[in-house]
C-alpha cells in the first residue's frame, strides 16, 4: 500500500511540476514586442510577426516601412503601453491583447488604442505566440491599400513696414514665367535659347525642366520668376513663342536697393541652412532670411506651417490623424521713416558709404543706410552667377553693409573728447590754449612726427573756436592731459567698449590701443585706433540733448522709447557749452560746417574728416563726416560718412549733403 502511495504522489509532483513549467503566455510575448517597439527597434519587432505576417511583408520592407512613418511624421516621445490582464490565461492558440499609443508628431499628438492579435506557432520544436501583425499596427485606420498623407499648409511671412505703414518688405505678386511644349511649334530653340539668354540661366537647366517626367505637351512648365515691374524683360520673353507666366505670391521689397542692406532678402534654404535649422519646422522647399532683418527676424517673420496627418482610403474617404493650424509670421513696424531713408540713399548718389538718423530724444532710429547697395527683389527672385559676380567684384563694394561696420570717426569726435575734458576741469569755456602754427609735438621725443591743423587764427584758442576751426592740436593736447587711463574710461561711459544694445547685430565702437603718447594725442581728434559704427556715432550725440544722459537707439516700434543707455554721463553746464559750440560750427563765420547754415532752422554739429594712411607724411584716403540736429527742436539728428572725398571736396560735400536731407523734412521734423 505504502508503496502505491509513494507512486501515486510521484505521479501527482511530475503533473504539478509540469503545470508550473515556463511555458510563454501571450501577456510576455507582447511586452518584449512592445519594448523593442517603444525603442524603435523595428529589425527585432520583425522577429516576434507570425508566419501568416511575414508572408505579408518582408523584414526590409516592414523595418523600412516604419522607419519612413516615423521619420516623414516626426514621431517622437513614442508610448507604447499593453493594457491588457497580465492574469489571464488563454486556452485556445489566439489571443486578442489590448495596448494603447501615444506619440507626438509634426502635427501634435497621436493617440489610439487597439488590439494586439497573438497566435501560437511551433518554431524550432518550441511552441511560442507571434503577433498577427497588419498595418492597422502603425495606425488602426490605415488598411493595406491605404495611404497616409502629410501635408504642410504654409505661413504667410510676417509684412516688415516702417512707422507710418508703408511697406518694406511683403507678399505681393511676381510672375512666374515658363514655357507651354506644344506651343513652341517649331520655333522650340529659338524659345529656349532666347529665354536663356533673358533670365540668365543656362539651355541645360531649361531643356532639364521641359523634359521632367510629369510634363506634359500642353503643360505650364516654369522656369523663373520676375517682377512684374521689369516690362523690358517681359515683353522681351513673351515674344518668344510658347513662353507664357502665371501669376505666384513672393516677395516683394518696394523701397529696393534704398533700403536692401537693412531689410535684406528671402532665398530657397539651402541644404547646410536646412541642416542648422533642424527641428525648426523647415522644408527642402522653403524660403529662409538671407540677409538683413529679414535673417535678423527670421523666427518672427517665417511663421509657422500648419501640418495635417491624414489616411487616404481606398474608398476615397479621409481620416484625420492629427492636425495642426498654421500660423503666420509677424507683422514688424519698424521705427524707420522711409522718406527720410530714401532721402538720404538719394543724397549719396551711389557714393561709397553710410549713414544713420534718429530721433535723439525717443532714440528711434528712422534711417540706416548703405551705399552704394543691391536691388534685393532680382536677389530675392536669383541673381546669376555673372550677376552676383559683377557685384562682387565692383570696387564700391555693393555688397558691403557699412552701416554694421566702424570707421575711423576723425573730428566729429571731438564733441565727445571736450565734453570728457569739460567733466574733468582740463578745460574750461573760456580756457585758452597758446598754439603756435599748423604744427606741434608734445617734446622731440616724438621725432619727426607732428600734429598738424588747418587753421592757425594766430592767437590763443578757446573751446568754441577750437570746435568751430576743428583744432586737432587743441583737441590732442586735452586727450594728453586726461591721460590713457582716464580718457579710455571716460569713452566707455559714450558706449565704447560696448556692444549696443541693438535688434541688428552691430560692430562694438573701441577705443582701440593708447599706449604712447602719440596715439593718445591722435586719438583725441578720432584718429588713432579709435572706430565708430555709424549708428553710435549719432547716438553719442543724444547726451548734448538729454541733458547729459546717453538714449538708447531702437529699431523697432514695439521697443520701448525714451530709454537710457547711460545716465547723466555728463552735467548740464557741459551739455550747454558742447551745444553752443556746435552751433557756432554751423553758424559762425570760419565754422567748418557754415555750408549747412539755414535761417529758418538752425543747426548744430561737427564736421570731421578721418584720414587713412599707413605711414607718416603719405597722402591716404579721407573719409568726410557730419553730425548735425536742432537744437531748439531736437526731432531729427542725422550723422553721415562718405569714402574717398580727398580729391572731391572733403567733408564739405557731406555738409551739403546732410543739409539737403533736413532741408526736404524740414516740416516734417
Amino acid at each position: 500500500m505504502r508503496k502505491r502511495w509513494l507512486l501515486a504522489a510521484s505521479f501527482l509532483f511530475f503533473v504539478v511540476l509540469a503545470g508550473c513549467s515556463n511555458e510563454p503566455t501571450p501577456q510576455e510575448q507582447f511586452s518584449q514586442y512592445i519594448k523593442h517597439w517603444n525603442n524603435q527597434e523595428f529589425t527585432d519587432m520583425y522577429g516576434y510577426l507570425s508566419a501568416n505576417a511575414k508572408e505579408s511583408i518582408s523584414e526590409e520592407d516592414f523595418v523600412e516601412r516604419y522607419k519612413k512613418v516615423y521619420k516623414d511624421l516626426e514621431i517622437s516621445d513614442l508610448e507604447i503601453v499593453s493594457t491588457a490582464d497580465e492574469e489571464q490565461e488563454f486556452k485556445e492558440e489566439n489571443a486578442q491583447l489590448p495596448f494603447s499609443a501615444s506619440m507626438n508628431s509634426a502635427a501634435g499628438k497621436i493617440e489610439f488604442t487597439h488590439d494586439a492579435a497573438l497566435i501560437k506557432e511551433e518554431r524550432e520544436k518550441e511552441e511560442n505566440w507571434f503577433i498577427e501583425w497588419d498595418t492597422t499596427y502603425i495606425f488602426p485606420e490605415l488598411g493595406a491599400n491605404d495611404k497616409i498623407n502629410y501635408t504642410s499648409i504654409p505661413a504667410q511671412r510676417g509684412d516688415l513696414v516702417d512707422r507710418t505703414g508703408d511697406m518694406l518688405a511683403f507678399n505681393g505678386t511676381l510672375y512666374e514665367v515658363g514655357i507651354v511644349p506644344e506651343q513652341m511649334g517649331d520655333d522650340e530653340a529659338t524659345t529656349i535659347n532666347g529665354l536663356a539668354k533673358a533670365l540668365g540661366v543656362s539651355e541645360e537647366s531649361i531643356e532639364s525642366a521641359l523634359n521632367a517626367d510629369w510634363v506634359q505637351p500642353g503643360h505650364f512648365v516654369p522656369i523663373k520668376r520676375v517682377s512684374p515691374d521689369n516690362e523690358g524683360l517681359l515683353n522681351e520673353v513673351f515674344s518668344l513663342p510658347g513662353v507664357l507666366k502665371q501669376d505666384v505670391k513672393g516677395r516683394v521689397y518696394p523701397a529696393g536697393e534704398t533700403a536692401a542692406h537693412m531689410i535684406g532678402y528671402v532665398g530657397p534654404i539651402t541644404a547646410e541652412e536646412l541642416e542648422q535649422n533642424d527641428g525648426k519646422g523647415y522644408s527642402s522647399t522653403d524660403l529662409i532670411g538671407k540677409r538683413g532683418l529679414e535673417q535678423v527676424l527670421e523666427e518672427r517673420l517665417k511663421g509657422t506651417n500648419g501640418v495635417k496627418i491624414s489616411i487616404s482610403k481606398e474608398d476615397g474617404s479621409e481620416v484625420v490623424l492629427a492636425e495642426k493650424p498654421v500660423e503666420n509670421g509677424e507683422k514688424i513696424q519698424l521705427t524707420i521713416d522711409l522718406t527720410v531713408q530714401e532721402d538720404l540713399y538719394e543724397e549719396m548718389k551711389g557714393s561709397a558709404g553710410t549713414a544713420s538718423a534718429i530721433d535723439p530724444v525717443t532714440g528711434a532710429t528712422l534711417a540706416l543706410v548703405s551705399s552704394p547697395s543691391f536691388d534685393p527683389n532680382a536677389a530675392s527672385l536669383g541673381l546669376t552667377a555673372q550677376e552676383w559676380k559683377t557685384l562682387e567684384e565692383n570696387e564700391l563694394q555693393p555688397l558691403l553693409n557699412r552701416f554694421s561696420h566702424n570707421y575711423v570717426p576723425g573730428s566729429v569726435m571731438k564733441p565727445i573728447t571736450g565734453a570728457i575734458g569739460l567733466e574733468a576741469g582740463i578745460t574750461t569755456a573760456d580756457e585758452t590754449k597758446d598754439i603756435k602754427g599748423l604744427r606741434w609735438q608734445k617734446d622731440t621725443s616724438w621725432g619727426s612726427y607732428h600734429v598738424t591743423r588747418v587753421k592757425d587764427p594766430d592767437s590763443p584758442v578757446n573751446f568754441d573756436q577750437a570746435m568751430m576751426y576743428s583744432d586737432n592740436i587743441y583737441f590732442a593736447q586735452e586727450a594728453l592731459q586726461l591721460g590713457k587711463d582716464s580718457f579710455s574710461e571716460k569713452l566707455k561711459t559714450f558706449g565704447f567698449e560696448e556692444e549696443i544694445p541693438y535688434v541688428y547685430p552691430l560692430q562694438s565702437s573701441h577705443t582701440g590701443n593708447m599706449d604712447t603718447e602719440i596715439k593718445l594725442a591722435d586719438s583725441g581728434y578720432g584718429q588713432g585706433e579709435v572706430e565708430m559704427n555709424i549708428l553710435h556715432l549719432a547716438a553719442s550725440y543724444t547726451p548734448f540733448i538729454n541733458n547729459g544722459s546717453l538714449i538708447k537707439p531702437v529699431l523697432l516700434e514695439s521697443e520701448e522709447k525714451n530709454q537710457v543707455w547711460k545716465e547723466n554721463i555728463i552735467s548740464e553746464e557741459t551739455v550747454s557749452i558742447i551745444n553752443s559750440a556746435l552751433r557756432k560750427v554751423i553758424h559762425e563765420p570760419g565754422g567748418t560746417g557754415r555750408a549747412a547754415q539755414m535761417d529758418d532752422y538752425p543747426l548744430a554739429g561737427k564736421t570731421g574728416t578721418a584720414e587713412l594712411k599707413l605711414n607718416v607724411g603719405m597722402k591716404g584716403q579721407e573719409n568726410g563726416m557730419f553730425v548735425a540736429y536742432n537744437p531748439d527742436s531736437p526731432k531729427l539728428l542725422i550723422a553721415m560718412m562718405i569714402e574717398s572725398v580727398e580729391d572731391a571736396g572733403g567733408s564739405g560735400i557731406v555738409v551739403e549733403k546732410v543739409k539737403n536731407v533736413f532741408e526736404k523734412n524740414m516740416g516734417r521734423f
